[in-house]
């Protein structure tokens, strides 16, 4: 089971195909599929886009959940059962800040494909949602973001305060159960103390 948790660059597909198939041998199936890893790569200005920074914000944010996706749904359609839940980004919804709009627009694809992928699992018992969550004190922050730029996002918060990891983990405990939303897919639910209300 630990070899299942190792740390691996999921933007090479052997790796994605490695994760799965550890994950279905030590677990015998998967029924929640958790694409969670992303990141801005680095906050540039587009007069400093190059091709590389380009194809590695798409790679780490967008080509990996549609392995993952292409790697995990066959299971879950032979199981006629299964969640997928995305993590998209606020980011998706207002076009991200200074220097984030590649990330943005990556993370509005996975808001996008969400809904298009819950139309087409549907019939095979399979949901898929998504998770959008607004500023969370992580290690993304701490990385690509400064304290006055920190300040500044709170100052657009209803609740007037940044979120945490634990206040996210809710909504995916609810995503994952049949039980408490068996009648939910294709939505893409904001957790964001108030700074975006659809």
């Amino acid at each position: 089971m630990s070899s299942c948790t190792t740390t691996r660059d999921v933007t090479e597909t052997a790796n994605i195909k490695r994760i799965v198939g550890e994950a279905q041998a030590a677990l015998g199936r998967i029924d929640v599929l958790i694409n969670n890893a992303g990141g801005l790569v680095a906050r540039t200005r587009i007069e400093d886009y190059t091709e590389q920074f380009l194809h590695q914000v798409i790679a780490l944010n967008v080509i990996q959940v549609a392995m993952f996706m292409h790697e995990v749904i066959p299971i879950m359609r032979k199981q006629k059962k299964g969640n997928v839940i995305n993590v998209s980004s606020i980011a998706a919804r207002h076009g991200g800040g200074a220097g984030a709009i590649m990330y943005a627009g990556a993370k509005g694809f996975i808001s996008t494909a969400t809904h298009g992928w819950a139309k087409e699992l549907a019939g095979d018992g399979i949901r898929v949602n998504a998770i959008s969550p607004g500023v969370i004190t992580t290690p993304f922050h701490e990385r690509y973001t400064t304290a006055e730029q920190l300040k500044a996002m709170q100052a657009t918060i209803p609740m007037n305060r940044l979120g945490t990891a634990d206040e996210c983990a809710g909504t995916l405990i609810y995503l994952a159960s049949d039980e408490l939303s068996g009648y939910v897919t294709g939505q893409v639910i904001e957790v964001n103390g108030g700074q975006y209300m659809p």
